[in-house]
C-alpha cells in the first residue's frame, strides 16, 4: 500500500513537471496548431514513456536488446528533465525583469503594463485638441455638413454647443460607428503607444486605459527565457554525459594507521566502487577502467559493490576485462544492492572465474593487516545480509582491520568491531547535483575521508553512473588509499 502510494505521488510529479515543461518551452512560444507544437506536444507524451520504460525493462526481464535501446533516450531524458526544470526556475525570476526593462525601453510605464490615451477634446485650430475642428472620433469626410468656423473668444463654448447639438439632431456615420465600436487590432494598438507630435498631440487631461504587455513582447521574452534555459541545461547535461564516457580520474589520499606496523607503510590500496556495467555502460567502459587501475601499480585492487545491472547471461562478457587487474596481493570484491537485483550468487561465481576474490562476510591476513568484507544489507532479504561476527569477531584485535563494505550506514558496526579502516562506495557523492543534499540525508558521509570514534571511514564517489549515464558536481574517480604506518 505505501509502495503503491509513493509511485503515485511520483507519476502525479513527474506529470506536473512535464506540464511545466510543455508549457514554457512549447505553449508560450509556439503558435497553436503549428509543426513545432506538434512535435513538442508528441515528445511530451513520448519522453516519459521512454524513461519509465528505461527504469522497469530490467525490472520486468525485457529482453536486453530492448533495455539497450530504452535506456539511452530513456535515461538522458531524466537527467535533461532535471536541469531544464532548474534552469526554467531561474528563468522565472528573470523573466518579469526582462519585461520590465522592455517597457522602459519602448517608453511605456509600469512593469510590462501599456497605457494608450483616450479620445481627444474636440475644439477648433489653434486650441487644445485634435487641431481640426472636429471630433477626434469622427474622421475627416464623414460628417453630414461643412462646419464654419467661429471666433476664438467663444470657440469652446460653440464647440460645446455644436457638439451637444450634434448629439442630439445628427445621425452617426457608418464610418464613425466602427471607429468607436470597434477594437483596434495589434499594430493599431501599438501605434497608440506612440506619442503623438506637433498639433495633433493628445491633452495632459485625457483619460488613459491600462493594457497587458503586447504578444509580441511575451513572445520574445518567453523565446528568450526558453532558449537560454534549454541551451543551460542541455549544456549541463552534455558536460556530465562526457564525465562518464571519458571514464574516471585517479585520486590519492593517505590514510594513518596507528595499528600498521613499519613493514606495511605505504601499502597501496587501488578502491574502485560502484561500476555499473549495464545497458548503457558495457565492455569498453569495463576497460578504461581496469587499465586506469593497473596504470596506478597498486598493492591490492578493491571493489566494492554495485558492479553490475543485470544478469550474468547478460552481462558476464561485458565484465570479462577485470581478469586483467593486476595487484601484488589480488583483487577482491564484495556485493552491492544492485548485485542482489541482478542474481548476486551468479555473480560472485562468475568474478571469482575472472580471478577475483569475494569476501562474503570473511577475512583474510594481508601483509601486516585484516582485511575484511561484508555483503551488503540489501542481501538481508535473501538471508545473505552482513555478518560482522563472522568476518571480524575472532580476530586479534592487536593487527590493523580494513574492512570493504558497500554502504557508508553500516560505519557503526565497524566501529563495534574495532575496525580502523572502512573503504565504502554506493552514495556516488551525489552523481547529479543537488543531488549531494538528498544523499547527505541518508548516508553519514558522501565522500571523502572522515573519522568515527576510532574508526576512520572513506566513500568513493564511484567509476560508473546508475540511471543517466551523467554526472554533475561529483566526477567519477578511482582512489588510491596509501596506508601509513605511525610507527614509521
Amino acid at each position: 500500500m505505501v509502495f503503491a502510494l509513493v509511485g503515485l505521488v511520483v507519476l502525479a510529479l513527474l506529470g506536473a513537471v512535464h506540464r511545466y515543461l510543455w508549457r514554457r518551452f512549447v505553449g508560450d512560444t509556439t503558435a497553436p496548431g503549428s509543426p513545432l507544437r506538434r512535435a513538442g506536444t508528441v515528445a511530451a507524451f513520448v519522453l516519459p514513456l521512454l524513461s519509465v520504460g528505461a527504469m522497469t525493462s530490467g525490472r520486468v526481464g525485457a529482453p536486453f536488446w530492448l533495455q539497450q535501446v530504452l535506456a539511452w533516450p530513456g535515461f538522458l531524458w531524466l537527467a535533461c528533465l532535471l536541469y531544464l526544470t532548474l534552469a526554467l526556475l531561474v528563468g522565472e525570476v528573470v523573466r518579469p525583469v526582462l519585461l520590465r526593462v522592455l517597457a522602459r525601453r519602448d517608453g511605456t510605464p509600469g512593469a510590462g503594463a501599456r497605457t494608450v490615451p483616450g479620445p481627444a477634446t474636440a475644439g477648433p485650430a489653434g486650441e487644445s485638441g485634435t487641431g481640426t475642428g472636429t471630433p477626434a472620433d469622427v474622421p475627416d469626410g464623414t460628417r453630414p455638413r461643412t462646419e464654419e468656423l467661429v471666433p476664438s473668444h467663444s470657440a469652446g463654448a460653440s464647440a460645446r454647443s455644436e457638439a451637444a447639438g450634434r448629439t442630439a439632431t445628427e445621425p452617426v456615420t457608418e464610418s464613425a460607428t466602427k471607429s468607436v465600436a470597434e477594437p483596434a487590432t495589434e499594430p493599431e494598438r501599438e501605434r497608440e503607444t506612440e506619442p503623438a507630435a506637433g498639433p495633433l498631440a493628445t491633452p495632459a487631461t485625457a483619460p488613459a486605459t491600462t493594457l497587458a504587455p503586447g504578444p509580441s513582447r511575451r513572445l520574445f521574452v518567453s523565446r528568450v527565457v526558453g532558449g537560454a534555459a534549454a541551451a543551460a541545461g542541455l549544456a549541463t547535461v552534455g558536460y556530465g554525459t562526457y564525465g562518464v564516457l571519458r571514464g574516471p580520474s585517479v585520486r590519492r589520499i593517505t590514510v594513518p594507521l596507528a595499528k600498521l606496523p613499519r613493514a606495511a607503510h605505504g601499502f597501496r590500496i587501488a578502491v574502485v566502487s560502484d561500476i555499473h556495467i549495464g545497458p548503457i555502460l558495457g565492455r569498453a567502459h569495463t576497460r578504461r577502467i581496469v587499465d586506469t587501475i593497473n596504470a596506478t601499480s597498486p598493492d591490492l585492487v578493491a571493489v566494492v559493490g554495485d558492479l553490475v545491472d543485470g544478469s550474468v547471461a547478460d552481462l558476464g562478457s561485458a565484465a570479462e576485462p577485470l581478469s586483467a587487474l593486476r595487484a601484488r596481493h589480488g583483487s577482491f570484491f564484495v556485493t552491492g544492492n544492485h548485485e542482489y537485483f541482478s542474481g548476486a550468487g551468479q555473480w560472485v561465481d562468475h568474478v571469482r572465474e575472472l580471478g577475483l576474490h569475494p569476501l562474503e562476510n570473511a577475512r583474510v591476513e594481508i601483509e601486516g593487516f585484516d582485511l575484511a568484507g561484508v555483503n551488503d544489507i540489501a542481501g538481508e532479504t535473501e538471508g545473505q545480509g552482513p555478518d560482522f561476527g563472522r568476518a571480524l569477531g575472532d580476530r586479534d584485535r592487536g593487527r590493523a582491520a580494513v574492512l570493504l563494505a558497500h554502504q557508508p550506514v553500516v560505519i557503526h558496526d565497524a566501529v563495534e568491531h574495532g575496525v580502523d579502516l572502512q573503504l565504502s562506495g554506493h552514495t556516488h557523492g551525489g552523481q547529479l547535483w543537488p543531488g549531494n543534499l538528498l544523499a547527505e540525508l541518508a548516508n553519514p558521509t558522501v565522500a571523502g575521508l572522515e573519522r568515527y570514534g576510532d574508526t576512520q571511514l572513506f566513500v568513493s564517489r564511484g567509476a560508473g553512473a546508475w540511471g543517466p549515464p551523467v554526472r554533475v558536481g561529483a566526477p567519477s574517480d578511482i582512489t588510491v588509499v596509501e596506508l601509513a604506518s605511525r610507527q614509521a
